[in-house]
């Protein structure tokens, strides 16, 4: 997940976007020196795509499925990399690290939750999503309520979530990571990025996102991995750093008459504990068991993103295993990720541990805390020429992958989810031309927030990002909760539960907002209200405050019948449905058959046909309508619809058994885990 913890705001955990990264705070005093083995290993990662052009131009991509869904082909072990790289970002590497500088391994338990709800995704979730034959999240919400309003909010919100946090965390840690490692000009440089992640995300779709995370998921195992290896062995092995974490501390904690509070300094006593004080815990452990879980739900089961990758499998045998791949991947960041951050601490804490804000100004450009360069410090100090520039391809990898996959997941919701409430009778290639067009929008929107990331200042950057995702999330965990187990639920009830929580959320926001950032040797006027209130139990509040309000509603309204719910929640999810919108889609003005323009098929210039071929829109055999009025034209034929009843939902005895058994194994582990680390 992309959320940190940093004890010095006494806000509780906060997304890694909030990471400070303008220019002048993190400007590289070492810089690693551009050998050509470096230079040949960093290459690597923009041309990860390079041997996988025939497929993904060979491949079509003119159809809603095949760009957004892969055609449905994916295999389990391309779907659990994807996720894995979709989800690790140069967010987690300097985010992760550098919590654990301040607060030890606590924050490991945010990856660990993962494998508990990929486990719910692929064997809960999934089978009702696919079975549905929805594309997007606030599809199965339109189908479930029967609700465009729901539809739309969403769709808007998860637009807003991917701009204001998932695209600022990577352009923020990766323009730090560029600035620090590389001495890197990092318009430009994101500019590069942009501009080769576009290409390919324009023209192969899913596809050829899905390949590149693949490639990308190995790299940035790999140099972890090497990276950890080197970490462990120079500070002496596990036993060293349990030995020495808890006695690194800063020489210098004065300046003038002004004396650093102990708890700014010294490493907590209860660093290696997961499960920490209710109450003077910075993270207590009802937090990190429910509060957690609520935003993991949110994480994995309903975010465009990741559930994307498990509607593109071959069949729920595929989809399972991808979870359990992906899973016994999201172990690694405690050893690869955590731990090498607490090492750094060990190794030099004058420049991760600073407290003095003249020190840290002097360290790392910023006067709040130098944390969050744990992880650059190590790739700098300890790694070899060669190997440097295998870690360097890493983070790139992860910047590279997170940033194509929201491009992806949010072309998806805009065409499926809004363009399509605003044009309903455009057709499948009108479609697929909004989509590609929609990415370039977001690449020219992502460069634009670059000067403004790098210009804002960073402790007030840290606080927006922190408010933003602790308070919007929530709210979307308990309509999907609830829309998947609960039949009672209305669509009024969900439509007011959802505006409810949001508003508290965003009120959240501005009050976050206005008071600014704490920091752990400063005064500060919030109130407690406000600010003393640890970020997961706020969420824990506002999940109940959302659930009530839908079930309370819910009960004072009529409910919907189940004919319209059959297979669409949990305990009537092997039945067929009649569709609940079906009625107002009736009303809408359809033609029995829409002719298409015949533009792609007159004449055209050389340019415009490379351009056409390169974006998959060459003319083919196949529906001439959007997906939905495509879909009604068979069922007046008395046909099945596309997508209404996946053709692969059956699973072989074997590859069921095998993937329970994996399945079984992967929670026995990351329970195992978790006790020998309570």
């Amino acid at each position: 997940m992309g959320l940190i913890y940093i004890p010095a705001t006494g806000q509780g955990p906060i997304p890694t976007s909030a990471l400070p990264c303008s220019p002048q705070e993190y400007a590289s005093p070492h810089g690693i020196e551009n050998s050509g083995s470096e230079l040949l290993l960093i290459r690597i990662s923009f041309s990860t795509s390079d041997p996988l052009k025939k497929t993904i131009l060979s491949r079509s991509r003119g159809t809603v499925e095949e760009f957004y869904l892969a055609g449905r082909n994916l295999a389990w072990w391309q779907i659990g990399a994807s996720l894995f790289a979709s989800n690790i970002g140069t967010g987690h590497f300097m985010g992760l690290a550098g919590t654990a500088v301040t607060s030890g391994i606590a924050v490991g338990a945010f990856e660990w939750n993962a494998p508990f709800l990929l486990c719910v995704v692929g064997w809960i979730f999934s089978p009702i999503y696919i079975k549905a034959g929805v594309v997007t999240m606030p599809e199965y919400l339109k189908k479930r309520f029967g609700s465009y309003r729901i539809q739309f909010l969403l769709a808007l919100l998860y637009l807003f979530l991917y701009v204001f946090n998932d695209i600022s965390l990577e352009i923020c840690t990766g323009a730090m990571f560029m600035r620090m490692v590389l001495g890197l000009d990092v318009y430009l440089a994101t500019i590069v990025l942009l501009t080769i992640t576009g290409i390919y995300t324009i023209t192969g779709g899913f596809a050829a996102v899905v390949y590149t995370n693949t490639l990308h998921a190995g790299i940035m195992v790999l140099g972890s991995v090497l990276l950890t290896g080197f970490a462990f062995k120079e500070v002496g092995g596990y036993r060293e750093l349990l030995n020495n974490y808890l006695n690194a501390k800063p020489s210098i904690i004065r300046e003038g008459n002004w004396t650093a509070k102990p708890e700014c300094y010294l490493p907590r006593l209860d660093s290696f504990h997961i499960f920490r004080n209710p109450i003077t815990g910075d993270l207590p452990w009802p937090g990190i068991v429910f509060g957690v879980s609520i935003i993991s739900l949110y994480y994995w089961c309903s975010n465009q993103i990741f559930v994307q990758r498990c509607l593109a499998g071959k069949n729920l045998s595929h989809v399972k295993g991808g979870c359990v791949l992906c899973g016994y991947l999201k172990l690694l960041p405690m050893f690869v990720m955590v731990m090498p951050g607490m090492i750094s601490r060990i190794l030099y804490p004058e420049k991760v541990a600073c407290v003095v804000p003249s020190e840290c100004e002097k360290h790392c450009g910023i006067r709040a805390g130098c944390s969050p360069m744990a992880y650059p410090v190590l790739v700098v100090e300890l790694l070899p020429s060669g190997v440097q520039g295998l870690m360097l391809s890493a983070l790139l990898a992860s910047l590279m992958s997170s940033l194509t996959s929201v491009f992806n997941s949010a072309s998806a919701l805009f065409t499926m989810d809004i363009y399509t409430q605003m044009r309903p009778m455009a057709t499948e290639k009108e479609l697929m031309v909004t989509g590609r067009f929609f990415v370039i929008i977001l690449i020219a929107v992502t460069i634009f927030w670059v000067p403004i990331i790098e210009t804002t200042h960073s402790e007030q950057l840290f606080v927006n990002m922190q408010a933003v995702l602790s308070s919007l999330v929530p709210p979307i965990a308990a309509i999907f909760l609830l829309a998947m187990f609960c039949r009672r639920v209305t669509e009024q009830g969900a439509f007011w539960g959802l505006a409810g929580g949001l508003l508290i959320g965003f009120l959240r926001v501005v009050s976050v907002i206005v008071y600014g950032p704490q920091s752990c040797s400063a005064n500060n006027k919030c109130p407690p209200i406000i600010c003393d209130v640890p970020f997961l139990y706020f969420a824990i509040c506002l999940f109940i405050v959302s659930l009530l309000t839908m079930l309370g509603i819910s009960i004072f309204t009529d409910p919907i019948p189940d004919k319209h719910l059959l297979g669409l929640c949990w305990s009537l999810r092997k039945e067929e449905r009649v569709a609940l919108d079906a009625e107002v889609q009736g009303k809408r003005s359809i033609p029995a058959f829409q002719a298409e323009s015949d533009v792609f098929e007159e004449s055209q210039s050389c340019l415009q046909e490379v351009c056409r071929v390169f974006c998959g829109l060459e003319p083919r055999p196949g529906p001439k309508l959007a997906p939905e009025q495509a879909n009604m034209e068979k069922m007046e034929h008395g046909d099945t619809p596309e997508g209404t009843e996946h053709s692969d939902m059956a699973e072989s005895p074997c590859w069921r058994n095998a993937v329970n058994t994996c399945g079984f194994l992967l929670i026995l582990t990351t329970v195992l885990c978790h006790v020998f680390y309570y």
